[in-house]
């Protein structure tokens, strides 16, 4: 036999079902045409408001329609004309036709209003109908005082309204009914309708989060009614494909006249296609029984005492409703009942051989799954036959494993609310509580929905790109935290930052949240990184990088796991009141009050080598590259790529940066020389020994700095390493040759093993357009994966990117260096500005690295007096400003140079510099916008006049400063377009009219590069 092959379970993509779009058509409006008593008794005795609003409220549906009426056709007309109606009920009486000529009336006024009829039973009714209708009602109904009737006239209505596209479109199921009895359809179709609806709340819990949930309950089965052979048959071809069963009649109308078979008729119809279709007939003759048998159909007496039960039995067993039972018809027992995915999942890897074979021919998992809205993963099942596999075996390994996929797939670019007892390995995202995500939890969820959107996780051959596992602590545990302990007045008193810390984490955490935690933890395989998003964090205007904390905790796998993590939750907390974060708000305008915190918990990304716990890459990249080199272009991004944690990159440290349209040409890695000079000498890792995690309010409590040479037997080198062949003078390609250890990743960005440039160029392409704004990502890689498995991209932040550029900002025509101070052909920013008379500067002929952290607290000193004075200074350095490797520049964190306006990294002769790029640091001076250059004179990059600032009398000096305290505010020119700044020298001016614009920073940037 020739099977057909099984999807590829691996790059399989499920269709996203647009719940959103389903029942677009509602009832929202009723208009009931009868006499004032029938009315009055409906409101009064009947009380149909009311009991429609309960029905609704019982059964989880919303928007409940509202009822008016009109007791002439002439006030129906004229109601009608006045609000819009969607439905019109009007009572028959079988004495009195008038109504049909009110009916007429109406359909002539609004023919596309649908008329629905209601009359107390009468052997003569259905002649009248026949002779009086002629089209003019829609749906005739048998009255018997019961206001259930109406529920089913409008959720009949509505199905009517919506099959065509919600059915054949989307893939919503469908149950058809033939019967042209009044009495007997009148009687089944509330019955259906309200286990219908309950089977939907039932498996609202599929949803994931409210939200879903109410969007899945758009996608229960619909109720399609015929009256005669012709209609039944019409209405099964058209839905065949999307029908859970067929429930008929035996005895009703086919070609034009009444035929005591039809039904039989209808069903060997269906059986000549499908074997298993549930079709059930149900008669008032009960010899049709046995025919009805012999054509495999199921038969229900009409006249039974039993007969509602029996109809529920029915519909929940046959159409798959209800929970799935798992039948051994060897053992001729039921194996196992499961009432969700996630046991229907877990029962399937324990039942027995023959259960799942006798399943699977009869299509009942897909079945089952249409009639719960999992349409996605019904169709899979759908589209493979028991025939096209090998074995029983193969196919419970199918089953499982696309559950598997297909409950990723449903997770991501979804806010999952956490639920403890039904929290497992499949959900992506999800949150704690009923508060804010913060500025971090909102992107990442973002990240997550434009991944999905884009089609993104799996575009890459053997590459998942993802967020990875991550719950939300939103910020309704802050808020409780702070209010059940009386905190915000004790922050807002004390400055001392241990203080703050150890009284948070002497207080307990609501245990509510601590259960939540504990679940989460019970799940989690990996370290965890504990991370702050703040209310604050990454906005358009202020992103707060890197203010607050972010803790990592190896995992223990026992009890003290908890505790770790409860108190890096607090310590995050608290990182909100810390001083550094005080200076922040301030600076901002913003209150402590303001400050709300919500945190992360998130598996880290990476391997365990030896005693540590790393990624192989981690990186930052962004959409704008301020410092373009050779053919690069500003609007092809930028990116810093390090082994280990990403701490060596937003901290300043050394990485490797390139351009993603460019990742063959690396200034770095332009010589042997340079290769080992300017590339990565350590990195960092998660130390995983439990108790190298304290409480403090360091973050870098317990993640180690190692050494490429300690690190030479660790198999994630071979992944970025490359070997320097000192005798020959070259650098070898991976590490399998003695030499010395050099982070080149040619693997990646030379020989393309991973394609890291273009899912770069993809996500800040994407990001960008859909942030409408320069982005700034940060993301983390594990190559080193089982074999089989994809390997890792985990996209860790997403935020934007504080930066305008104007062209009004330009240097003059008749520009001369010789007017200027400094002039730079590296600036970052953009705007003139002539308020600024303070220039500070670190004397070159005092300054050693050895000095950089005296240096740092001299400026801190002097930045406290700016601050106190509410004024602005330049503030020129050597090396890298803000850099965590004390010999690479001066280590300053932002609160330290917080009024510098203008700040310039200046090369020396024996201090060559690269700019600054891609941290936390500058991402800071960015969002305040601070202009920002790179000068190496010595190099003719640049130019700086220090004899010019020398010969000055200085208003503070000390052993490694000078302070010129000018008369006049200088001019200072960022020409955003070119990078090119000049500040100039004091009493120059400018001929050609420039406008002085402090804070002219605000636009995007100009066409193309959005």
């Amino acid at each position: 036999m020739i099977r057909n092959p099984l999807p590829d379970l691996r790059n399989y993509e499920f269709e996203e079902v647009a719940f959103n779009e389903l029942m677009q058509n509602r009832i929202n409006k009723i208009l009931i045409v009868c006499s004032n008593y029938d009315y009055y008794m409906l409101e009064e005795d009947g009380r149909i408001d009311e009991r429609i609003f309960n029905e609704y409220t019982d059964l989880n549906l919303r928007y409940p329609p509202n009822f008016v009426h009109a007791n002439s056709a002439k006030r129906a007309i004229k109601l009608m004309s006045e609000v819009k109606v969607d439905l019109v009920i009007t009572w028959l009486d079988v004495g009195n036709f008038n109504a049909f000529e009110t009916s007429k009336e109406i359909k002539e006024a609004y023919p596309d209003v649908p008329i629905a009829a209601l009359s107390f039973y009468s052997s003569e009714l259905r002649s009248k109908l026949q002779k009086g209708n002629k089209g003019i009602i829609d749906f005739v109904f048998h009255w018997n005082g019961n206001v259930d009737i109406f529920l089913a006239i409008i959720k009949l209505t509505e199905d009517r309204m919506n099959a065509n596209r919600d059915i054949n479109q989307i893939g919503v199921k469908a149950i058809l009914m033939v019967e042209d009895s009044l009495k007997f359809y009148s009687r089944y179709l509330p019955i259906i309708y309200k286990i219908l609806l309950k089977q939907t709340h039932a498996f609202m819990s599929e949803g994931l989060n409210e939200h879903r949930s109410m969007m899945v309950m758009r996608g229960r089965p619909k109720i399609l009614l015929a009256t005669t052979y012709e209609e039944g048959l019409s209405l099964f071809e058209k839905y065949k494909s999307n029908l859970l069963g067929v429930i008929s009649d035996v005895n009703y109308f086919k070609d034009g006249k009444r035929d005591p078979n039809a039904g039989f008729e209808l069903l060997k119809y269906v059986r000549s296609s499908q074997r298993y279709f549930p079709f059930l007939i149900q008669s008032s003759d009960i010899n049709n029984e046995k025919i009805a048998i012999k054509l495999k159909g199921k038969f229900l007496y009409k006249h039974s005492e039993t007969l509602t039960t029996d109809l529920k039995n029915y519909i929940n067993k046959y159409f798959s409703f209800g929970d799935f039972e798992f039948w051994d018809p060897e053992q001729m027992k039921v194996l196992a009942v499961v009432k969700n995915l996630s046991e229907f999942q877990k029962a399937l890897k324990t039942v027995s051989r023959e259960s799942i074979a006798y399943h699977s021919k009869r299509s009942e998992y897909s079945k089952w799954l249409k009639s719960r809205a999992l349409f996605p993963l019904a169709n899979l099942f759908s589209n493979v036959e028991y025939e096209d596999f090998e074995d029983v075996e193969q196919i419970r390994r199918f089953l499982i494993d696309a559950i598997s996929v297909y409950r990723i797939y449903r997770s991501r670019g979804v806010i999952v609310k956490f639920d403890k007892e039904r929290y497992d390995e499949y959900l992506g995202f999800a949150r704690i509580g009923e508060g804010s995500l913060g500025g971090k939890g909102r992107g990442l969820a973002f990240i997550d929905s434009f991944l999905k959107r884009h089609k993104l996780f799996r575009k890459y051959d053997n590459v998942n790109i993802s967020i990875p596992r991550t719950v939300v602590i939103s910020t309704e545990v802050f808020d409780e935290f702070m209010e059940q302990h009386d905190l915000i007045r004790f922050v807002a008193k004390s400055d001392d930052d241990d203080e703050i810390l150890n009284k948070f984490i002497s207080k307990p955490l609501p245990q509510w949240a601590l259960d939540d935690v504990q679940a989460f933890l019970n799940v989690v395989k990996r370290p965890i990184a504990v991370r702050s998003s703040s209310v604050l964090e990454d906005s358009h205007f202020q992103p707060f990088a890197g203010v607050f904390a972010t803790y990592m905790i190896p995992n223990t796998n026992n009890e003290d796991m908890l505790e770790m993590v409860s108190n890096a939750i607090k310590s995050v907390m608290a990182s909100a009141f810390f001083q550094g974060s005080k200076v922040y708000l301030k600076a901002t305008a913003h209150t402590i009050e303001e400050d709300k915190m919500a945190v992360i918990l998130q598996e880290l990304t990476g391997k365990q080598y030896d005693d540590v716990y790393y990624p192989n890459i981690s990186g930052v990249a962004r959409s704008i590259n301020f410092y373009p080199i050779g053919n690069e272009k500003p609007h092809e991004g930028i990116a810093n790529i390090a082994l280990g944690l990403g701490e060596i990159i937003v901290g300043g440290g050394r990485s490797l940066r390139f351009s993603p349209y460019h990742p063959k040409k690396v200034l770095q890695l332009s010589s042997p020389d340079s290769t080992q000079r300017d590339t990565q000498q350590y990195f960092y890792g998660l130390d995983l020994d439990p108790k190298s995690y304290k409480v403090s309010t360091s973050e870098a409590i317990n993640k180690k700095k190692i050494t490429l040479r300690a690190a030479k037997n660790h198999p994630s080198l071979k992944f970025v390493a490359s070997t320097y062949d000192l005798q020959n003078n070259i650098i070898r390609p991976g590490v399998l040759h003695d030499g010395i250890r050099v982070v080149t990743f040619d693997n990646v960005l030379k020989y393309n093993t991973f394609p890291l440039p273009e899912i770069l160029q993809d996500l800040l392409r994407i990001g960008q357009r859909e942030m409408r704004n320069p982005i700034e990502i940060e993301f983390a890689i594990n190559l080193d994966v089982p074999k089989g498995q994809p390997r890792i991209f985990s996209f860790l932040q997403i935020r934007p990117i504080v930066e305008g550029i104007d062209s009004k900002n330009e240097l003059p025509e008749n520009f001369n260096m010789a007017d200027t101070i400094i002039y730079s052909k590296s600036a970052l920013g953009n705007g003139t500005y002539d308020h600024i008379r303070n220039f500070v500067y670190v004397k070159p002929e005092t300054f050693n690295p050895a000095n950089t952290r005296k240096i740092a607290t001299a400026v801190e000193k002097i930045n406290k007096k700016f601050s106190e004075q509410d004024e602005q200074y330049i503030l020129v350095g050597p090396g890298r400003w803000g850099s965590s490797d004390p010999w690479l520049g001066i280590p300053v964190i932002w609160p330290q140079i917080s009024s510098a306006k203008i700040i310039v990294e200046a090369g020396l002769n024996d201090f060559r510099i690269d700019p600054s790029q891609g941290t936390h640091f500058f991402q800071n001076l960015t969002s305040f916008k601070v202009g920002y250059f790179t000068i190496n004179p010595f190099m003719d990059d640049g130019f700086f006049d220090l004899d010019y600032l020398n010969k000055q009398e200085a208003c503070y000096e000390d052993e490694y400063l000078r302070q010129i305290c000018f008369k006049e505010p200088l001019t200072i020119i960022i020409e955003g377009k070119s990078n090119r700044a000049a500040i100039y020298k004091a009493g120059f001016k400018i001929n050609n009219n420039l406008e002085s614009l402090e804070n002219s920073m605000n636009d995007l940037p100009p066409e193309g590069f959005m």
